[in-house]
């Protein structure tokens, strides 16, 4: 029951500030200047202060505070926090983020026992300490403290993040805003005295706005926590994908994880079985678990592993082949009487075994005559089209050919490598209309064996 912690209706920040560049004036001009509800300054140093065209009242406490409040967002020094969070669960504050550090990963174990023990007294749930907390992309509850101008903010969308680094969170959404990715809510969990990832999965699984849950991990910190996150993703991922990340997976970068969030990474191998067993869809990088999840978001899942490819370039359509092959995948020829109406129909000298090489002479329709011949059969349970646009018989009408080809009820994916102003309103086009296009071969294939791993998945076999 995290409801007001991710979705909250009133916000306090404790530790408001008028100083720009402080962390207690980012998240209030945040909150101040975009959320939909009303936002509560609490610093005892100020009485109303003029910020962003209007006058904003402060409180001394959140005592003070006149009206419910659903979540505290408290960025002030740790030794301050337990009390603060006290007054905060006296006031029926249901839920805290502290932004504040210098907890456990410090080694004040015991200052962050005390806040577990605050909280558990009042019912607080908190996120936290030493996060970033929370981006609600649908209502504009930003916790972040890093300034929009350097960290953008994605557009409302079906993926969730779920991050136990703030910096890498905040990294994340910068650049999933520069490439338009809907991103509509991430959670970092930093020390996570209290809210762990497997109750934050939890929340977005029972979120229909969610789609795709992304996991960027380091390690476990109490006993029993894999246990727990086995058998909460176990019951999500049949009905809800979950892409997952381990970062740590060499000794020197298990003793960073330990110092950054007072995790233990514990051995990748044995995080790597986890992630198997519990049916999510591992990723190698952070990039690959985005490319991964567009696919799973935008795409239905397919049938079995073959995989047709359709391109204008011999040369990618070789990259794409080894590619899907070592993934495991298959690139079965075309039937002998297939490939003869597709010679009648192509240029002469087009390729028609698979990959498919409708060469650098092709147009538009020879992209349309190979997807509406092949998708439909049952030969071929999805597509990698790759489109160099350069090729100056295409246009920007090959996306909607593409487009079209959804009705066949099979995943496509996408390759499109330039920089050109056709080039990117061609990838807009697609992407605006749920098909996922990657600059590279080798990436369009991953996206597309996330697909074939999930339908396993589905079907009982991660």
């Amino acid at each position: 029951m995290l409801t007001k912690l991710i979705d909250p209706q009133s916000v306090a920040v404790v530790g408001a500030s008028p100083k720009q560049g402080s962390v207690g004036y980012v998240i209030l001009e945040n909150l101040a200047t975009r959320f939909k509800g009303p936002v509560y300054p609490v610093n005892p140093k100020y009485d109303e202060v003029e910020l962003w065209g209007r006058r904003l009242k402060f409180y001394k406490s959140v005592a003070e505070i006149p009206d419910p409040v659903d979540v505290a967002v408290i960025a002030t020094p740790a030794p301050t926090v337990p009390k603060i969070l006290e007054e905060a669960g006296q006031r029926g504050v249901a839920a805290a983020v502290i932004i504040s550090s210098g907890f456990a990963e410090a080694g004040n174990t015991e200052l962050e026992n005390w806040v577990k023990a605050v909280a558990k007294q009042y019912g607080i749930r908190v996120l936290g300490p030493n996060c970033i907390g929370i981006y609600n992309a649908y209502t504009n509850f930003d916790t972040v403290f890093l300034p929009a101008e350097r960290a953008g903010r994605p557009p409302p969308g079906p993926l969730a993040l779920i991050s136990q680094s703030g910096a890498v969170a905040a990294a994340i959404m910068d650049w999933a805003a520069r490439r338009r990715i809907g991103l509509g809510f991430m959670a970092n969990y930093g020390n996570k005295a209290d809210v762990t990832e497997v109750e934050l999965i939890e929340a977005f699984a029972a979120d229909d706005r969610v789609k795709v849950i992304t996991v960027y991990v380091e390690g476990f910190k109490y006993p029993g926590e894999a246990k727990r996150f086995l058998d909460a993703v176990r019951k999500i991922a049949p009905k809800k994908p979950v892409v997952a990340y381990k970062a740590g997976r060499g000794k020197a970068a298990q003793r960073a994880v330990k110092s950054h969030t007072a995790a233990m990474a514990g051995t990748y191998e044995m995080y790597h079985g986890l992630f198997k067993q519990a049916g999510a869809i591992e990723a190698s990088s952070v990039r690959e678990m985005f490319d991964m999840a567009k696919a799973l978001a935008t795409q239905p899942t397919p049938r079995g592993g073959r995989v047709l490819v359709v391109t204008d370039s011999g040369g990618m359509g070789i990259q794409a082949v080894d590619a899907l092959e070592a993934l495991g995948l298959e690139v079965p020829e075309v039937p002998e009487s297939i490939a003869r109406e597709l010679k009648r129909e192509l240029l002469p000298f087009a390729a028609v075994s698979n990959p498919i090489d409708v060469t650098g002479s092709a147009t538009d329709e020879h992209y349309k005559i190979v997807l509406d011949v092949l998708l439909p059969t049952a030969f071929f349970d999805m597509a990698l089209v790759v489109t160099l646009m350069q090729v100056p018989g295409l246009t920007k009408n090959l996306a909607e050919y593409i487009i079209d080809a959804r009705r066949y009820g099979k995943p496509i994916a996408v390759v499109n490598f330039g920089g050109s102003e056709l080039v990117q309103k061609f990838e807009e086009a697609l992407e605006d209309s749920g098909v996922p296009v990657y600059p590279t071969p080798d990436r369009a294939a991953k996206a597309l064996w996330a697909l074939y791993k999930y339908s396993e998945v589905k079907r009982g076999r991660p």
